[in-house]
C-alpha cells in the first residue's frame, strides 16, 4: 500500500477545517490550499533542537495533524501533496532558490519545495505552496503561466523569467509589495521535477547544518485573516491586513514560550529553549 493510500484524508481535512466538497477541481484546490495556509503555522523547532524533522507521512500526521505543531516547507508541502493526490489531483514536486534578500539567485542553494498541480480537465497547471511562510507567500494557488497577474486573499503575484546562464528558463515567483509599490522576487526555479528523496537531502542540510539559519534561532510564522505574525529570534513582527507593521523584542524565555503557544498555536517541545 502506498503512502497516498494510507493517508488519512479525513483527519487532515478536519485539522485544517475544510468541510466542503472533495472534488478534484479548481475550487477545491483553492479552498484546501487556503485552509491549510491559515490553519498550520510555519516553524523550525525540530531544527532548533538539533535534528532534521522526519518527512515520513506517519510522522507528519502525528506532528502536524494530530499534534499542536507546524513545520517548514518540506513538511507542509509533502502533507499537502498527500492530500491533493488523495483528492484526485496530479502533483509534481518542484524546488527553488530563495532569492528574497539575496544578491543573485545563484548565491542561494535550492532548498525550497513547492508543488505543480494539475486539475483533471484543466489544461492550466497551478503552483501550490503552503510552506514558504513569508508575507509574500501564496495563500491560494496561482496559474503557472507567464504574462498574467494573480490576486488572492489580498496578495498579488506574478511570474517573471530571470536572466541566468543555464539551459532552462529560470522562473521567479514575485509578490507585490504595497509599501514599496514594486514587485519583489520571492524564489527562483526551473520546471524540472524533483522527488521526495531530493527533499530528504535538502531537509538534512537545512535541519542540521550549523550555518543554516533554521538551526541557529527560532523562526516561526503564522497567517490568519487579520494578520501575519513572525518570530525571528526574539523579535516579534505583526503585519496587519491593512499593511500596518509593528515590532517588539520579547523580554525573556517565559514570554517567548507564551507567544509561541498562544500566538502561533504551537506546543513547545519539552526542554527546548527558544531564545538560546
Amino acid at each position: 500500500m502506498s503512502d497516498f493510500e494510507r493517508f488519512d484524508l479525513d483527519a487532515y481535512l478536519g485539522r485544517i477545517g475544510w468541510h466542503a466538497a472533495r472534488r478534484a477541481d479548481p475550487a477545491t484546490l483553492r479552498g484546501v490550499h487556503l485552509a491549510h495556509a491559515l490553519a498550520l503555522p510555519f516553524e523550525n523547532l525540530d531544527a532548533l533542537s538539533g535534528r532534521a524533522p522526519s518527512l515520513d507521512p506517519a510522522d507528519l500526521m502525528a506532528k502536524m495533524v494530530h499534534g499542536r505543531r507546524g513545520g517548514y516547507c518540506y513538511e507542509h508541502n509533502i502533507l499537502l501533496w498527500l492530500a491533493l493526490e488523495a483528492l484526485g489531483f496530479r502533483v509534481t514536486a518542484l524546488a527553488a532558490r530563495v532569492v528574497l534578500g539575496a544578491a543573485t539567485p545563484e548565491s542561494r542553494p535550492r532548498t525550497h519545495a513547492m508543488l505543480r498541480v494539475e486539475v483533471p480537465g484543466d489544461p492550466q497547471p497551478y503552483l501550490a505552496d503552503v510552506g514558504f511562510g513569508a508575507v509574500g507567500s501564496l495563500l491560494v494557488p496561482v496559474p503557472l503561466a507567464l504574462g498574467q497577474e494573480s490576486e488572492g486573499e489580498g496578495r498579488r503575484h506574478r511570474f517573471a523569467v530571470l536572466p541566468h546562464d543555464g539551459p532552462l528558463e529560470l522562473w521567479a515567483l514575485q509578490a507585490y509589495d504595497r509599501v514599496a509599490r514594486d514587485w519583489v522576487s520571492q524564489y527562483a526555479f526551473t520546471l524540472e521535477p524533483f522527488a521526495v528523496t531530493d527533499f530528504e537531502v535538502f531537509n538534512w542540510h537545512v535541519g542540521t547544518n550549523p550555518r543554516s539559519p533554521f538551526t541557529r534561532r527560532a523562526y516561526l510564522q503564522r497567517t490568519t485573516a487579520e494578520r501575519h505574525l513572525v518570530l525571528d529570534g526574539s523579535r516579534l513582527t505583526e503585519t496587519r491586513a491593512d499593511g500596518t507593521v509593528t515590532e517588539r523584542e520579547l523580554a525573556d524565555e517565559a514570554e517567548a514560550r507564551r507567544v509561541v503557544e498562544e500566538g502561533f498555536g504551537i506546543e513547545v517541545p519539552e526542554g527546548l529553549r527558544l531564545l538560546g
